[in-house]
């Protein structure tokens, strides 16, 4: 007889997570509290509680948070420009944080004695969703199926839900998605199908939110986007909410062609894997960004801030969002973009996110001194003679001494 009474689970809803409730109930046999969460999907969450229900759950938790999302998680991830590998906006890894804490909190409400999370032992989820609750939790119990089960295949956990009576949405004569999906308010995930080799081209169909760039209108279209220290408040001169501010950008950039990307990256786990993301807001919400810091922000600090980035990003692709030392990359980020205010303008075409102009109240460029025309006195240029001297001076002592750099 196990000694857990109650468990959260992360449900969605779909095969693998119908298939756990009745796992847990089986194997645990305890009380299983559903929670489900629309992060922005574009799919109805509403149907998870019918299906819940029907196995027997009394308590569900569907919840929207959007804004929470998009407020608390993506919008400061993205005052850091951050990328993982140099390509990837991390739209999968930004929503794990969110539902780790939600589990937490409900299983703190509820009285449950442990979690549980449909991620595989194989991928970087299991690793987020449980460093989160550790951190928040310090002990908590937490069951992950598919470490511990022998159902292997899609077809082994249909047979399980047959067998079971457990409602499903689809039967084995259905016509199988040949992608694992995943999507939040900030991108699409695709893995699985033709994409677990590195060479077959991803099919067009394949994408969701977006146009090809062949498709795209042949007129560009142009936007403004007003920032408050580093965040997005208004676009074309309307004030926004941050998930709003985000729901446009994917409609807009989607439109556009923009935001696909087919990349193999490094999984915390030690694999490499094939993924295609579709991520059309956060493109332009990268662009822009580094748009409007090229102004405001002073040359060190954003330097600095480029140098901080890469540890970012793996700290959030790990799963480490919930740690002192995110937390303290984060307390410098947000100090950087006090003075992050202004207009950026946009040129959108073809796949392409065009930065047109940008201006702000608390731009550092003075023309007075930049200008090629007269500076009437602004910038001695003869000071440049003695700075350069200066910062040769090792170079030439070196050289003086013999030491060579030319073999």
């Amino acid at each position: 007889m196990s000694d857990i009474k109650k468990v959260v689970l992360a449900y969605s809803g779909g095969l693998d997570t119908s298939v756990i409730v009745k796992w847990l109930q089986d194997n645990y046999q305890c009380e299983v509290v559903t929670f489900t969460a629309d992060l922005g999907q574009g799919e109805e969450v509403e149907p998870a509680r019918a299906k819940a229900q029907a196995m027997g759950v009394k308590e569900i938790f569907i919840e929207d948070l959007r804004e929470e999302f998009v407020r608390d998680f993506v919008f400061p991830m993205f005052r850091a420009n951050t990328v993982y590998e140099g390509e990837y906006l991390l739209g999968t890894s930004i929503a794990r944080p969110l539902i780790a804490k939600r589990l937490i909190e409900i299983a703190n409400e509820t009285g449950a004695d442990a979690i549980c999370h449909g991620a595989t032992g194989k991928g970087n989820d299991q690793v987020r969703f449980e460093l989160g609750a550790y951190a928040l939790k310090p002990g908590v119990k937490v069951i992950a199926p598919w470490r511990e089960w022998d159902l292997t295949s899609r077809e082994t956990l249909m047979d399980y839900a047959e067998k079971a009576g457990i409602p499903i949405d689809f039967n084995k004569g259905g016509k199988k998605s040949p992608y694992s999906m995943d999507a939040n308010l900030l991108h699409i995930s695709y893995e699985g199908g033709v994409l677990e080799g590195t060479w077959e081209e991803h099919e067009e169909d394949m994408w969701r939110w977006s146009v090809s760039p062949e498709n795209a209108p042949d007129t560009p279209t142009y936007i403004e986007l007003t920032y408050d220290k580093g965040d997005i408040v208004a676009i074309d001169g309307k004030e926004m909410s941050p998930a709003t501010v985000l729901e446009h950008l994917n409609k807009v950039a989607g439109e556009n062609g923009i935001g696909r990307l087919d990349i193999v990256e490094n999984r915390y786990v030690g694999m490499k894997a094939r993924g295609c993301y579709e991520t059309p807001g956060g493109t332009i919400m990268l662009k822009a960004h580094r748009a409007i810091e090229s102004i405001t922000v002073d040359r060190e600090v954003a330097h600095l801030k480029d140098e901080l980035m890469p540890r970012y990003a793996s700290l959030i692709y790990n799963g480490y969002w919930w740690s002192p030392e995110r937390k303290m990359i984060q307390a410098m980020i947000d100090a950087s973009q006090e003075d992050v205010n202004g207009v950026v303008r946009l040129k959108l075409y073809k796949g392409n996110v065009i930065v047109v102009g940008r201006k702000s109240d608390s731009t550092l460029v003075d023309t007075k001194i930049s200008t090629f025309e007269d500076d009437e006195g602004a910038y001695d240029q003869k000071d440049a003679e003695g700075f350069i001297k200066l910062n040769a001076l090792r170079l030439r002592i070196a050289a003086n001494k013999g030491r060579k750099l030319l073999d």
